[in-house]
């Protein structure tokens, strides 16, 4: 159950974001609100986890599978450009989450 609640953490996160670019600076009003609302789901939703799954695993994947999809969504939905150092940075953090996950305080 754990899993769950942190892919529902996840995708909800990924949402607001994108919707947090499409407010435009918060100028768009229900779109900002809407933003808002999601992250109180996603924040519930990562809570839910923690009761589940340890804080230091959880944070990892949280994190880095939402900084995957987001560098995701910004290259294909928003059309921004990702460069080497970007690249290098987004697998260190992989292979970070990866050593967190396999050789963590939990295990």
């Amino acid at each position: 159950m754990g899993y769950v609640y942190l892919s529902l953490a996840i995708i909800s996160e990924v949402i607001a974001t994108n919707l947090l670019k499409a407010s435009q600076g918060f100028t768009k009003t229900t779109i900002a609100l809407a933003s808002l609302v999601i992250y109180a789901v996603c924040f519930y939703c990562l809570s839910k986890s923690l009761a589940y799954i340890p804080l230091n695993v959880a944070y990892a994947l949280w994190g880095a599978i939402g900084i995957l999809l987001i560098t995701l969504f910004s290259v294909v939905i928003w059309k921004e450009q990702v460069n080497l150092p970007t690249i290098i940075g987004l697998a260190m953090i992989i292979i970070g989450t990866l050593l967190v996950n396999y050789f963590g305080s939990s295990h």
